[in-house]
């Protein structure tokens, strides 16, 4: 039998920040997680809130739009924390992750800024890291910069310049800029792959780490770019130093950088799990890796409803107790609901789902529409505590952060980052709050309980 204050179901971004936060709050935790995260597949940017819930429209400053969630979307997440909440919650993240290596900066004036995707996108985004060049909303860094090179390399397939330069080139604030596309080498021989056009980027970060193929790029990329550039290039440098070896290469060829994530795994999404999970185990935190919680026994005390124990996959029969749990398994894509023909389901312990309809309103008929996919807001239905409902009853000791929530869309609002980490963050705080008010509880009863002299001499 183990025995844990707070066991975290979920190793993605609420997971973790959850339980990093009940750790710093004292609590002993675990974290099981069945592999990697949704985090391989992110952009390595926190986006905490691109466009409104209620108008759609393009949102300048996050905090601004969730201090108004609490009238016009009150189920929203965002309006039950309120928007001093969730700037506290993400400048502890900031601290944290800049603590354990990797810094994430924000515009001064906390609004959005402008990232440049793989295919030449402009995506708005709150927290990025080092080397993604931050367009503010009047894109005045445009006049720092004389060009942008956009870079390839041969034989990776996942990034196509000619494509991101023709989308930038539409777009009315860099008509004025010249855009170059150039192509690099790489000695791929080392690489197993089935032909020279199939490997991905995790196989050129490897390959990056030789010191005579990581001279070659630097070496390429002196000869086609000046320190008056932009140099656009995919995200290739990672495999656990990736933010080292992009300093280098940004010491050594004295060029200005723009890492573009691409498609997965997503190397600065590697970064931020890498990094969560280095620091959850640095500070003592215990990880099931490779395990899945299966189901928990329920017992009814009175009219309270309380989880008393957990049960995973490889542990079978050997019961991990907990005093609090936090359900933070993600949605659809991370196994945290289960979608069948007529019927969505939380699969660990069966919690109440938001009402959902028929099937025929789960989405909308055009795909690209310009409007919210209405299965993107399905999650666990909570109360304001984020405490979690079975057959109508709240869960006294569980509660739920990150993706597995209802009534929001972390694509069409852009605000999945932001939710994850602020709901991970507050629960973990109300967990270290109950634990602290329950020992306060315990030693008042046992200081007002006579001792064995002071019965004596009632007796007497």
């Amino acid at each position: 039998m183990i025995d844990y204050d707070v066991v975290v179901i979920g190793g993605g971004l609420a997971g973790f920040s959850s339980a990093l936060r009940c750790i710093e709050r004292g609590l002993k935790t675990a974290v099981v997680s069945h592999g990697q995260s949704a985090m391989h597949f992110s952009s390595g940017s926190i986006d905490v809130l691109s466009h409104s819930p209620t108008t759609g429209e393009a949102v300048s400053n996050p905090f601004d739009e969730i201090a108004e969630l609490a009238k016009t979307s009150s189920l929203h997440p965002y309006a039950k924390l309120g928007e001093k909440r969730v700037f506290e919650s993400l400048s502890w993240f900031q601290q944290l992750m800049s603590k354990h290596g990797l810094p994430l900066k924000h515009q001064g004036s906390l609004d959005n800024h402008y990232r440049v995707s793989s295919l030449g996108t402009l995506k708005s985004t709150w927290l990025s890291q080092p080397y993604v060049w931050q367009l503010d909303q009047n894109f005045s860094a445009l006049n720092q910069i004389n060009r942008i090179i956009l870079v390839s390399i041969e034989g990776f397939r996942d990034f196509q310049p000619e494509i991101a330069k023709a989308k930038l080139a539409r777009l009315p604030m860099f008509a004025d800029k010249e855009l170059l596309t150039v192509k690099i080498t790489l000695d791929t021989s080392g690489i197993a792959q089935r032909n020279c056009h199939e490997f991905r980027s995790i196989d050129v970060s490897r390959l990056l780490r030789q010191e005579a193929d990581f001279a070659s790029v630097c070496s390429q990329l002196r000869q086609v770019a000046t320190p008056n550039d932009v140099v656009l290039m995919p995200s290739i440098l990672g495999n656990g130093d990736g933010l080292a070896l992009m300093e280098k290469l940004a010491a050594e060829t004295h060029l200005k950088f723009h890492e573009v994530p691409t498609m997965p795994p997503s190397l600065l999404g590697i970064r931020i799990e890498d990094t969560l999970r280095r620091a959850f185990i640095e500070a003592g935190g215990a990880l099931h890796i490779g395990d899945e919680v299966t189901h928990g026994v329920f017992k009814q005390n009175g009219d309270q409803l309380s989880l008393a124990c957990l049960y995973t996959r490889k542990m079978r029969t050997v019961p991990i107790n907990t005093k609090f749990v936090v359900l933070a398994s993600g949605s659809f894509f991370s196994k945290g609901l289960k979608a069948e023909h007529h019927k969505v389901s939380e699969p660990i312990f069966d919690l109440d789902i938001e009402d959902i309809g028929g099937r025929e309103s789960w989405y909308s008929k055009h795909f690209f529409s310009r409007k919210s996919h209405p299965f993107m807001n399905f999650g666990v239905s909570t109360n304001r505590e984020f405490k979690p409902l079975k057959a109508q009853q709240c869960i006294d000791n569980v509660y739920c952060a990150g993706s597995i929530l209802a009534h929001y869309d972390p694509i069409a609002h852009g605000c999945g980052g932001g939710v994850a980490i602020s709901t991970g963050f507050h629960v973990a705080d109300a967990i270290a709050e109950s634990q602290e008010s329950a020992c306060y509880a315990q030693k008042l009863s046992h200081s007002q309980q006579p001792n064995q002299s002071q019965k004596k001499g009632a007796l007497v």
